[in-house]
């Protein structure tokens, strides 16, 4: 039987679909996929009068020079020459705009939404010493100088293929390297930052109070302060200082002849861990034990118009539920503050928000930069002009809960709810970071697709547009870009996405990223000097 004739749907022949956020806006995103060529009519009887790619915003109204340039309501540019209606509006027509001056914003003076809560939920995770609660049961074997790296790569390919099965209820076993721990200003203030990090790190609730690691033996980063909290006299309750035998081991240690016996000394220290680990067993958990992390990258133009916005739904769903909810990135924020002070629970938290963009507006001065350094050359091939588009466009992932508290980089959550945890918008800082932070699973939402996981936590990826869902059919867990094409609304994938939480946080749903073993490692973030 021969086949039919082949239909083929130019350009030409779609149904012209765009995307205006906001009634005031004078700019509205192409959502067909290729774009939509010159000649084009609109909806509203604009006519394209020239190709405009698909992300890409398209002028609504002609716009003089110098006139403001309007998306989700807000200015995210101005007009650096006449823009007539109909014509494609890219970065080298936009200036940006300064960003909002931190001493005249509102703090806290938005009334706290009314949201019922939301009962009957559960997912089943592992139960700590402390209270808190892992969506995994990992050893995880930390380092307390970049020196040992290489020694904990080869012993956790050793542990894996001779112990871990053995001890079937561990899921993992990960080597938590980094590039800390000498030849650093160990002293100086802003050291704290990447100490407290691995602190924190090793108190993830993922790795079961049960972490090792190795040092070296002449490293300035003793390895006895990775086990203690900064600021805090003793140990960590889980954390026996009587027991350091148990989980500290110097590979300078006079008592290791040769390589091999270095190998057979930490073995027999995992063995310890991994037996103890294996005796945790998953148990059902309210979702007031969920500390999930949402963050973007390869970020485009449909993310704050899909993904971030089904992340927002998800995190209102999240917190009404008692549990809690971190977002991140401070380049991405900073010019949408105005947007958040309000928003904060007290004026103190509104402080501490405004603490955290000005320690990161200094930081970035030092390095004779500024927020605009953010944006790549994917969110612009994606339609994203400038810092300011993206910012709007990044904070939906809040959703509209208040802001109860804010975490200085590597701080450890303190408050149930929605927290702004500083950081860095790099993927890898950021995610460690947040895990710092006790993260226990990560929502990441992506528009030009990036294959970004990590060992330590569960990373569900989401797309902001079924081109890339479709293409990526085996790196992207959830198609949000179903939102832009009408075929589901911003609630309802919201609740695909608190379920698909919910599901990976007891083990019931694999994410493909962990399908896959693809993996990056934790990265510190270190503002202190390098000697």
């Amino acid at each position: 039987m021969s086949a039919g004739p082949e239909v083929k749907t130019t350009m030409a022949q779609q149904k012209p679909i765009t995307i205006r956020i906001k009634p005031e806006d004078n700019v509205a995103i192409v959502v067909n996929a290729g774009g939509l060529p010159a000649g084009t009519e609109l909806d509203d009887g604009t006519v394209l009068v020239e190709h405009v790619p698909a992300g890409h915003k398209v002028a609504l109204s002609a716009i003089d020079q110098g006139g403001e340039i309007r998306r989700y309501g807000e200015v995210v540019g101005y007009a650096m020459e006449p823009i007539a209606r109909g014509r494609w509006i890219n970065e080298t027509v936009t200036e940006m705009p300064t960003p909002p001056a931190l001493n005249e914003l509102p703090l806290a003076t938005r009334p706290a939404p009314a949201l019922e809560p939301l009962e009957g939920y559960t997912f089943d995770g592992y139960r700590n010493a402390d209270g808190s609660v892992g969506t995994r049961n990992v050893l995880g074997i930390s380092t307390s100088v970049q020196c040992v790296a290489g020694v904990t790569d080869y012993v956790v390919k050793r542990i894996k293929a001779e112990l871990l099965p053995r001890f079937p209820n561990v899921d993992d076993v990960v080597a938590l390297n980094h590039s800390y721990g000498c030849g650093v200003a160990i002293n100086a203030p802003a050291a704290i930052v990447p100490i407290r990090t691995l602190q924190n790190i090793a108190r993830n609730p993922n790795l079961g109070g049960e972490v090792m690691v190795i040092g070296l033996g002449c490293e300035k980063l003793s390895p006895t302060r990775l086990l203690q909290v900064e600021g805090e006299e003793q140990t960590l309750k889980v954390i026996d200082p009587a027991n350091e035998t148990e989980r500290i081991l110097s590979l300078q240690d006079e008592q290791f002849q040769g390589f091999g016996e270095m190998v057979d000394g930490i073995l027999k220290m995992a063995e310890l861990h991994l037996s103890k680990l294996n005796a945790r067993k998953r148990e059902p958990c309210p979702v007031s034990d969920l500390v999930v992390g949402m963050q973007c990258g390869g970020s485009d133009a449909f993310s704050g118009v899909t993904a971030n916005p089904a992340c927002g739904f998800a995190s209102d769903l999240i917190v009404r539920a008692g549990g809690s909810v971190m977002f991140s990135e401070v380049t991405e924020v900073r010019d949408a503050i105005h947007l958040l002070t309000p928003r904060a629970a007290t004026k103190e938290v509104g402080e501490a928000l405004l603490r955290e963009m000005d320690w990161y507006d200094n930081y970035l001065n030092q390095g004779s930069a500024d927020r605009s350094a953010n944006t790549t050359p994917g969110n612009k091939k994606g339609g994203l002009n400038n810092i300011v588009e993206k910012a709007m466009g990044s904070i939906a992932k809040s959703g509209t809960s208040p802001i109860v508290d804010v975490l200085s980089p590597g701080e450890r959550i303190r408050k149930r709810g929605l927290n702004f945890a500083a950081t860095p918008a790099s993927d890898f800082i950021c995610g460690t970071l947040q895990f710092a932070s006790g993260m226990n699973l990560q929502v990441f939402t992506t528009g030009r697709g990036t294959p970004y996981g990590l060992a330590v936590a569960p990373v569900i990826k989401v797309s902001t547009n079924s081109t890339l869902g479709n293409r990526w059919h085996d790196l992207i867990d959830l198609d949000a870009g179903r939102i832009a094409t009408g075929e589901k609304t911003i609630e309802e994938i919201g609740w695909e996405l608190f379920q698909l939480i919910l599901d990976v946080a007891s083990g019931r749903k694999q994410v493909c990223a962990d399908k896959l073993g693809i993996h990056n490692d934790l990265v510190l973030f270190n503002p202190a000097p390098v000697t």
